[in-house]
């Protein structure tokens, strides 16, 4: 960065001895000096007197008028060189000076430098930040100062398995991918056991998606369920790793495996069973249930890329407070959604509530379940529930 300035300040000064020098010489060359004026008119005179056209006394007096003009002329010159003489590269000194610090301020490293010190201070706020929960989420410019200060800290104190699984992380949450797994394998030569190392390493290379690192995933996943064969997150990214490898089989084994060991509570237990359902598999859920073969009009997905899609059953007859809900981004074409037991916004408000249900699928623009201006959906009759498991068929267009 400091040769683009040399560069800039040495051709400036460059322009500044040419304002200087350049027509000063050109002046010069072309023009006489006072001094040789005065000497040529004063031979001027001379001449004439030798030849008889001027009396000595009219050279006399023509010879003092001559002197008083010369000196006149000196004086003048001397008065006035001071005043242009320092005024002009002074100027241009500044001008240069000015130039410079502009283009320092544009291009320099002060800011970088200002970071780097910010990240140093502030280094153990944002790890407890981070890890911790304290306090607010790091933002965007935080994130990245984090990871400044966490590379100072390997630059000085060498390598250190737990700031390179961090900045690895990060690099995860910014979606660099090839950062990430680059960070996490330094870290895993350190510490090659570490479960939460191991998983995040394999989500990197899902995230990169070719066959080399998705083999690499699932070697790592296999690692940590040789050791932890109940693992819920190694299960489901064993799972995914599958799904994209185009093994249907696998996935669906461990999404199985995964069924098992989650609680029913648990956000991703309906998420699994869906997946399981989109993969024909019958799954066998305890309490009552309801399956919805549902068609979606392509031309609402058109109209409304960012909506959502609720799909809900509600008591016919008593509060209003939905006995269980599914929310999915707004799909199109056909596909089937199951609702369950499990699926409730209250644990004593479920399937198993009511005899008679009513089924809703609704086009959600705001992404709440309440009915808004503008959603559409489409209700199914009043429902008999009493064999616990139904399946119904519903079509949602504009």
């Amino acid at each position: 960065m400091m040769a683009p300035l040399l560069f800039t300040a040495l051709a400036m000064l460059f322009v500044t001895a040419l304002c200087l020098f350049w027509p000063r010489r050109a002046y010069q060359q072309y023009t006489q000096t006072p001094a040789q004026l005065f000497e040529e008119r004063l031979q001027l005179l001379a001449l004439a007197r030798d030849s008889g056209e001027l009396a000595e006394q009219d050279f006399d007096a023509a010879a003092q008028e001559l002197k008083t003009q010369f000196l006149s002329q000196q004086q003048q010159a001397q008065l006035s060189q001071p005043g242009s003489g320092w005024r002009l590269p002074l100027v241009l000194l500044l001008l240069v000076t000015l130039l410079v610090g502009g283009i320092y301020a544009v291009t320099g490293h002060y800011r970088q430098l200002d970071d780097w010190q910010q990240a140093q201070q502030q280094l153990q706020q944002f790890g407890e930040r981070a890890l911790l929960g304290q306090g607010e989420p790091l933002s965007e410019q935080e994130m990245e100062l984090f990871a400044l200060g966490l590379r100072t800290r390997l630059a000085n104190e060498g390598d250190d398995a737990v700031a390179w699984m961090l900045l690895g992380r990060i690099r995860l949450s910014q979606g660099a991918a090839e950062q990430a797994v680059a960070a996490f394998e330094r870290a895993l030569k350190l510490s090659p056991e570490r479960v939460p190392l191991l998983l995040s390493y394999a989500q990197a290379l899902i995230l990169l998606g070719d066959d080399n690192s998705l083999a690499r995933a699932g070697r790592a996943v296999a690692k940590v369920l040789t050791r932890e064969a109940s693992n819920t997150d190694a299960l489901s990214l064993m799972a995914l790793i599958a799904y994209e490898k185009g093994d249907m089989a696998e996935a669906t084994s461990a999404w199985q495996l995964l069924l098992e060991q989650l609680p029913k509570e648990d956000p991703r237990y309906a998420a699994v069973q869906q997946r399981l359902t989109e993969l024909g598999v019958d799954i066998k859920v305890p309490g009552r249930q309801i399956t919805v073969n549902l068609f979606v009009d392509p031309r609402l997905k058109q109209a409304n890329p960012d909506a959502s899609l609720f799909l809900f059953a509600r008591a016919a007859e008593g509060p209003g407070l939905p006995l269980a809900v599914q929310r999915v981004p707004l799909p199109e074409g056909q596909l089937q959604l199951v609702l369950t037991e499990q699926m409730a916004m209250q644990s004593e408000w479920t399937l198993a509530s009511a005899d008679k249900v009513q089924v809703v699928a609704r086009l959600s623009q705001s992404g709440t379940v309440e009915l808004r201006p503008g959603d559409i959906q489409a209700e199914s009759g009043v429902l008999d529930l009493t064999a616990n498991t139904l399946t119904i068929s519903l079509t949602l267009e504009p």
